[in-house]
């Protein structure tokens, strides 16, 4: 399959593929590289970031939660492994907690594509029930 060149229709491509497959009716991809996937209690938002080159997963795990040092280093320990492709992150304004999968758009596949909403979906569906 020849890569569209407009990153943004690539992955508008592909979101709309994911819903099909799944029988979901999801929004399309905005025109500014904003969508979104509900999967269990996760809402992954979608960013293409054509002027970075680059296409970032959020889901938001848990508005401004305290965390003290024995759960931040909980957070990190599971980001080394128990994430997958995901690593969690604190937003630099808000302080809410989220789930992150920062990925470059060059050589990104329908199949990657699908990897990595998957394993952010399932990771936060997880994760956000531990803070509700």
């Amino acid at each position: 399959m020849e890569e569209t060149p407009d990153p943004r229709a690539r992955v508008a491509e592909y979101l709309d593929r994911f819903g099909r497959e799944r029988n979901l009716t999801l929004p399309p991809l905005g025109d500014d590289g904003v969508g979104m996937i509900q999967r269990g209690s996760a809402v992954v938002t979608i960013h293409v970031l054509p002027d970075k080159g680059v296409l970032l997963l959020l889901s938001r795990i848990a508005k401004t939660p305290a965390l003290d040092e024995a759960r931040m280093r909980r957070l990190l320990e599971a980001s080394f492994l128990e994430t997958g492709d995901a690593a969690f992150a604190v937003h630099p304004q808000s302080g809410d907690l989220y789930l992150r999968i920062l990925r470059g758009l060059d050589g990104l596949d329908y199949e990657e594509f699908e990897d990595i909403v998957h394993s952010i979906a399932q990771v936060a569906d997880k994760w956000d029930n531990q803070f509700a």
